[in-house]
C-alpha cells in the first residue's frame, strides 16, 4: 500500500470518532501522531551514534514505550494515558539550558491536542503508523506529497490563501539561487519546509562532506510559520532530513515584527519563499512598514520584508502572483523600491494551473540580488509540456520541465519564449511588470492577417463568381 493510501485509510479510521470534528482536526491529530513517531525514530538513531545521548523524551513517554508494540494498551486505557499522561508531561517539560530539543518537543505540543474519544479506534491508526519507515528516504521523499494530500481535503484551505508548493517549483527556484554553505537561507513563511529541504538536498549533493558541515548547515537554516499545524509537520519534514536542531524554525508571522527593529545580524543571504498571496493581513499589521508601503495585501508586505530582510548581494527566488506585477498604488511604490535596491534580473512567468486545485490565480517566479539597480529585466514564459493543457493529479508538473530555463538561464538570448525590457521602458509604464511574450503577440498579429487575408480571397471569390453570373444573365 503507498503511503498516500495509507494516509486516507487513517483518515477514514478518524472519521468513525466522534470527537473528531472535520478535516482540521483530523489533520491536526495525524500530525502530531507522526512527529512522535519520527521524533522516537530519530532518537534511536541519535543513541545509537553516541552512547551518552540523553533523550528529550521522559521515560514512559517514548513512542517505543506504548506505542510501537501492536497489542499494546488500547481502549480507555490508552486514551486515559494521552489525555492524563503524554500531553501534560509533554506540555509542561522543564527545559534545561541549551536542550533545544526539549524546547522543540515543549513547543510542538503546546499547540496539539488529543481531539480523538476512542481508544480503540486511535490503537487502530497508532498501527497504521507504525507500518509506514519514515526512515526510508522513499517514504522520506513522500512527506510532502502526504500533507499535499490532506491539504486538499480542507475546504477552506485555498480561501485562506496556504497553498502547497509543487516540489519542481521549490527544486529550481534553490538550484538557481544556489545557496552556499554558510549562508544564512530564510524562508518567512516556510509552510511545511518545502523550500528549506530543498536547500537541504541541494547543499548535501556537493558541498557538505563532513559532520562539522552538517553543524554548519542546520544553524543557516532560518524559518517562520504562522500556522500551528504547517509549523508542526515544517519541525518535522526536518527531522526527516537530518536537522535535529530546528529551534531557529519558529512559530508566529513575520509581519508582525516592525522593520526599524531588524539590524545588521538579522540580514539573509537567501531567502527562498512562496509567500501566502490571495490573503488579507489583520488591521494593524501594515503599521510596522513605512506609509508609502502599507496595504493590508500579504504577498505585498512580504515582498518589501525580503527587500528588506536581504543583505547587501543577497539573493531572493520567490512565487508571486500575476496582481503583483501589474497593480497600482501602493504596488507601484513597492516595485519602485524593487527595482532601484534590486537587480531583479529574472521573470520566469508560469503557466496556469499550477496551484491547482486551490487557486486558478496565475504566478510566477521572481530572481532578484540585492544592492545594485535593476538594468534590465529578462522574462522567460514557461510553456506546458507537450500534449498537456493544464496540470491535474494524473499529469503534474514535473523538475524536467525547467530544462529549457536551465539551458537558457546562463547565455541568454531572446527567443520564442524570452525577452528582455529595459528600466527606461519599466519606468514609462509606471513599473508595471506584467509584459506579455512579444513574439506570441507577433504571431497573434501575423495569424490574425493571414486570416484577413484569406478571408478577402474568399470574398473576392465569391464577387467574381457574382459578377460572372450577372454576364451570362445579360
Amino acid at each position: 500500500m503507498s503511503l498516500g493510501s495509507k494516509v486516507k485509510t487513517i483518515q477514514n479510521i478518524m472519521r468513525q470518532d466522534t470527537g473528531v470534528d472535520g478535516d482540521a482536526q483530523r489533520i491536526s491529530q495525524l500530525g502530531w501522531l507522526i512527529f512522535l513517531k519520527i521524533f522516537d525514530d530519530r532518537e534511536k538513531e541519535l543513541s545509537t551514534m553516541n552512547l551518552g545521548y540523553v533523550s528529550a523524551v521522559p521515560e514512559g513517554l517514548k513512542w517505543r514505550d506504548w506505542a510501537a508494540n501492536p497489542e499494546g494498551m488500547t481502549g480507555d486505557e490508552l486514551l486515559n494515558f494521552i489525555n492524563n499522561q503524554l500531553f501534560p508531561k509533554l506540555k509542561n517539560l522543564e527545559v534545561r539550558e541549551n536542550d533545544k530539543r526539549t524546547l522543540i518537543l515543549q513547543a510542538v505540543f503546546s499547540d496539539s491536542f488529543n481531539y480523538m474519544k476512542s481508544g480503540t479506534l486511535l490503537r487502530q491508526i497508532i498501527n497504521e503508523l507504525n507500518d509506514i519507515d519514515f526512515k526510508s528516504s522513499k517514504d522520506r521523499h513522500m512527506f510532502n506529497d502526504v500533507y499535499e494530500q490532506i491539504l486538499k481535503d480542507l475546504q477552506s484551505a485555498g480561501n485562506a490563501g496556504e497553498f502547497y508548493t509543487p516540489r519542481p517549483v521549490t527544486q529550481f527556484i534553490v538550484e538557481m539561487i544556489n545557496p552556499q554553505l554558510g549562508e544564512k537561507v530564510f524562508d518567512p513563511a516556510c509552510g511545511t519546509g518545502g523550500f528549506l529541504t530543498s536547500v537541504i538536498d541541494h547543499l548535501r549533493k556537493d558541498q557538505i562532506k563532513t559532520a562539522e558541515d552538517e553543524k554548519i548547515l542546520a544553524e543557516s537554516l532560518y524559518g517562520i510559520e504562522k500556522k500551528p499545524l504547517p509549523h508542526l509537520l515544517c519541525t518535522t519534514n526536518l527531522i526527516l532530513h537530518g536537522i535535529d536542531d530546528t529551534s531557529n524554525i519558529i512559530r508566529g508571522n513575520s509581519l508582525t515584527r516592525p522593520l526599524r527593529d531588524y539590524t545588521e545580524l538579522d540580514r539573509m543571504n537567501v531567502v527562498v519563499t512562496n509567500p501566502p498571496f490571495g490573503g488579507v493581513e489583520e488591521d494593524g499589521i501594515e503599521l510596522n512598514f513605512p506609509k508609502k508601503f502599507q496595504t493590508k495585501e500579504t504577498a505585498d508586505l512580504f515582498l518589501v520584508l525580503i527587500i528588506h530582510l536581504l543583505k547587501n548581494g543577497g539573493r531572493a527566488g520567490l512565487v508571486l502572483p500575476d496582481g503583483t506585477l501589474f497593480g497600482e498604488g501602493v504596488k507601484t511604490a513597492i516595485k519602485e523600491k524593487l527595482l532601484e535596491e534590486c537587480n531583479l534580473h529574472t521573470i520566469i512567468r508560469l503557466p496556469e494551473g499550477v496551484f491547482s486545485p486551490y487557486t486558478g490565480i496565475r504566478t510566477n517566479l521572481l530572481f532578484f540580488t540585492k544592492g545594485e539597480p535593476t538594468s534590465e529585466v529578462w522574462f522567460y514564459e514557461h510553456k506546458y509540456p507537450e500534449g498537456y493543457k493544464s496540470y491535474s493529479k494524473t499529469k503534474p508538473m514535473s523538475l524536467k520541465e525547467f530544462d529549457a530555463e536551465r539551458e537558457w538561464w546562463n547565455d541568454r538570448l531572446e527567443g520564442e519564449n524570452s525577452w528582455k525590457v529595459s528600466i527606461d521602458e519599466l519606468r514609462a509604464r509606471d513599473f508595471n511588470l506584467d509584459i506579455k511574450n512579444p513574439s506570441k503577440s507577433m504571431r497573434h498579429s501575423s495569424k490574425n492577417l493571414e486570416d484577413i487575408l484569406s478571408q478577402f480571397e474568399e470574398n473576392l471569390d465569391e464577387i467574381h463568381s457574382i459578377f460572372d453570373s450577372l454576364v451570362k444573365e445579360l
